[in-house]
């Protein structure tokens, strides 16, 4: 764990690697969570978080979502979207400079009967149809499935 003094100086100075992750049911659906802390707070968002040095982004995403939603994702069913950039003045450090995020955006379906259960960092989730429209989906040269469109687009 990073104390919260050097993580500040980090936030500050750097961009903060981050994994989100799209889970859809069946019906194509979405499974976003409403988030309880900076940035977005009160928002409708995908699950994700920050990837730790020594994990590859694909055991980020799998650990994000088993910690964030209990649910157990296969890594071979992880399929890598693209990337999403954004900034936010609001963040969970009160940094004057805000936070820059830069994450890897995969996509993954989730099996019927989801039993999924939020962490102290949502206060709820649902199904939606699409995902929200801040997050911008750029495609990552030669990754992700050939020909997959940008399923906001779809």
């Amino acid at each position: 764990m990073i104390p919260e003094a050097l993580y500040r100086q980090i936030v500050d100075a750097l961009p903060v690697l981050c994994v989100d992750v799209a889970l859809r049911n069946a019906r194509g659906e979405y499974l976003l969570v409403k988030r309880a802390n900076e940035p977005l707070k009160g928002a409708w968002w995908v699950i994700g978080g920050r990837v730790h040095k020594g994990e590859t982004l694909v055991e980020a995403a799998v650990r994000k979502v088993k910690e964030e939603m209990g649910l157990d994702v296969p890594p071979d069913r992880l399929v890598c979207l693209g990337y999403y950039e954004d900034f936010f003045e609001q963040n969970p450090l009160g940094v004057a400079s805000g936070l820059h995020t830069l994450g890897v955006v995969f996509e993954a379906e989730i099996d019927g009967d989801c039993r999924a259960r939020v962490d102290c960092q949502s206060d709820g989730w649902k199904f939606f149809d699409r995902l929200p429209d801040r997050l911008v989906i750029k495609p990552i040269a030669g990754g992700g499935r050939p020909g997959s469109p940008n399923p906001r687009e779809g």
